[in-house]
């Protein structure tokens, strides 16, 4: 590199040239992960890998039930009291759900934060069954508002994102989707970033983790089946400028949350050396590919990393949540020159603290309806556990053996019930030593009762006085 020394008496043309040949050296972590980075306002890519790759989209397929569901709402055919009832049909979805028996009724309200929260599988078909009439009707009314967005590279079969043939999307199409709902419905966006729900006693903490952690984010889904790998569709806004970032993909909760971290780091701290990467153009011009979605069913499901098909689980840092980003030297150049951040430092902290908001069933409630009716689940719920907990308790074998002892008979051998408890072993021993010597060792004899020890010690007595020491 030589030849680049004249270049260094302009110090700021021979760290571009550094940067560039930095960048072809310099090779990428291979990633099976679809990234892509917007401006919610102008649609403006800033960073895109396999943006238009289609993908599996899990539990962010709820952005769309909720995008119709409040568009219906909008437009006065139902409103957010309206009250739905769980069918027999929604009360069998799998995992995560509320769980709430055939018959149940929830308003439209308190699904839609139940389902945008806990991302419960039975609350999206309660609302695909009240909009749409079922659920097919309700993926119908879904896949005319994809074609009507352009997200030509979706289609939808259910309203929760379990895993279907044909339940297919990208990440352009998510961003594309998510600047819908900004655009179309801003009345409603806080159903997108609620921090937390009480149900009861229950607390459940949204699943994005940039939600109370990440200064300025704003929404808006996780998601995760075995196929797909873990997918999330975020949005945080700074200094007036918003970004919507979405990660398909990822290894584990932490490390999507971290992906969208570290975009919008560069997204918003842009400028410097931007103008050094190729312009992008928006991201209704991305040019879809014509692939199948991969499917990471054996690298996020096989035998050694169990994962359940959906984002309720005790998720744990992943091994490359910390270090393993898959950025290089030219990032840190790239990014305006801007120290690096710690998002798994920020990410691992607890939310900023906000009061969960109560959800019920039935009809609307408010002031002291409305805690009566959280007080009373509570209540519920509590008695519940206790009553778990009891047959738990008569379960366990230690609650067993009293009985066992109690029902023996008072000349029912208490000795060999006594050593049945107790080390086998410990019992079997002195018994063994006492047959192989019993003249060597008086005290195993003394253990028997007084009277029969009696007669070989008067037996014995001459012995014992020419032996005073023994």
């Amino acid at each position: 590199m030589h030849f680049l020394r004249p270049l260094f008496r302009h110090s700021s043309i021979g760290w571009i040239f550094v940067v560039a040949a930095l960048a072809v050296v310099t090779p990428r972590a291979a990633q099976a992960e679809a990234l892509l980075l917007v401006e919610a306002d102008t649609g403006k890519v800033l960073q895109a890998d396999n943006a238009t790759m289609p993908w599996y989209p899990a539990s962010v397929t709820k952005i769309m039930t909720a995008y119709v569901t409040l568009k219906a709402v909008k437009d006065g055919r139902l409103t957010l009291d309206t009250l739905l009832t769980v069918s027999p049909v929604a009360a069998a979805e799998s995992p995560s759900k509320m769980g709430f028996p055939p018959g149940t009724q929830v308003t439209v309200d308190n699904a839609l934060k139940m389902m945008m929260v806990k991302s419960a599988n039975d609350m999206a078909v309660v609302l695909a069954e009240g909009v749409g009439g079922s659920i097919d009707g309700f993926s119908a009314m879904m896949n005319q508002a994809a074609q009507r967005l352009g997200m030509t590279q979706t289609s939808y079969v259910n309203p929760n994102g379990l895993p279907a043939d044909g339940q297919i999307t990208s990440a352009r199409d998510l961003a594309i989707l998510a600047r819908a709902v900004i655009r179309d419905l801003p009345e409603y966006e806080y159903f997108m970033h609620i921090p937390s729900i009480r149900y009861g006693r229950r607390v459940t903490q949204n699943f994005n983790k940039l939600i109370g952690r990440y200064p300025g984010a704003d929404g808006f889904k996780t998601g995760f089946i075995c196929a797909s790998g873990y997918n999330l569709v975020a949005s945080a806004t700074r200094n007036g400028k918003r970004l919507i970032a979405v990660v398909l993909g990822a290894s584990s909760g932490q490390a999507r949350a971290v992906r969208a971290v570290q975009m919008m780091e560069r997204g918003f701290g842009g400028g410097g050396l931007g103008w050094l990467k190729p312009a992008l153009g928006t991201v209704d011009n991305l040019v879809p590919i014509d692939a199948t979605p991969p499917n990471l069913r054996d690298e996020m499901c096989n035998g050694k990393r169990k994962r359940p098909a959906t984002d309720e689980d005790a998720d744990v840092i992943a091994s490359n949540g910390n270090a393993s980003t898959g950025e290089s030297a030219v990032t840190f150049f790239t990014a305006g020159l801007q120290p690096p951040v710690k998002p798994a430092d920020m990410l691992a902290a607890a939310p900023e603290p906000s009061e969960p908001v109560p959800v019920y069933t039935g009809p609307t409630k408010t002031g002291a309806a409305l805690i009566a009716a959280v007080a009373a689940e509570a209540d519920k719920q509590a008695s519940a556990r206790r009553g778990k907990k009891s047959k738990i308790a008569a379960k366990k074998p230690g609650a067993a053996a009293p009985k066992t002892e109690a029902s023996a008979t008072p000349g029912a051998k208490p000795a060999t019930v006594r050593h049945a408890n107790a080390k086998p072993e410990a019992a079997a021993k002195p018994a063994t030593a006492a047959e192989k010597k019993p003249a060597a060792k008086p005290a195993a004899v003394g253990d028997k009762p007084v009277p029969k020890p009696a007669k070989p010690n008067a037996a014995a007595k001459p012995k014992g006085e020419n032996k005073p020491a023994g």
